[in-house]
């Protein structure tokens, strides 16, 4: 499957320092059917879960979104 990532997602990458290799990594430990996913996932190294959306057409993933999920967290 190929993965692609929206300018969107380059630049919240970007503004919050998720290397693209981290996002490729769980979507490839994850079975995507054709659609929309949206995924939470612990990753070691950030504080707290990366939220992952991705749309899935046919052999190609394109990463919408990505970014720290902080909402309804305390530290």
């Amino acid at each position: 499957m190929k993965i692609r990532f929206s300018r969107h997602a380059r630049r919240r990458a970007d503004l919050y320092q998720i290397p693209q290799a981290t996002v490729i990594a769980i979507l490839e430990r994850k079975p995507l059917s054709p659609g929309i996913h949206v995924m939470v996932e612990g990753v070691e190294g950030f504080r707290f879960p990366l939220k992952i959306v991705v749309a899935v057409e046919g052999d190609v993933a394109t990463v919408i979104t990505n970014y720290p999920l902080k909402k309804g967290r305390n530290p």
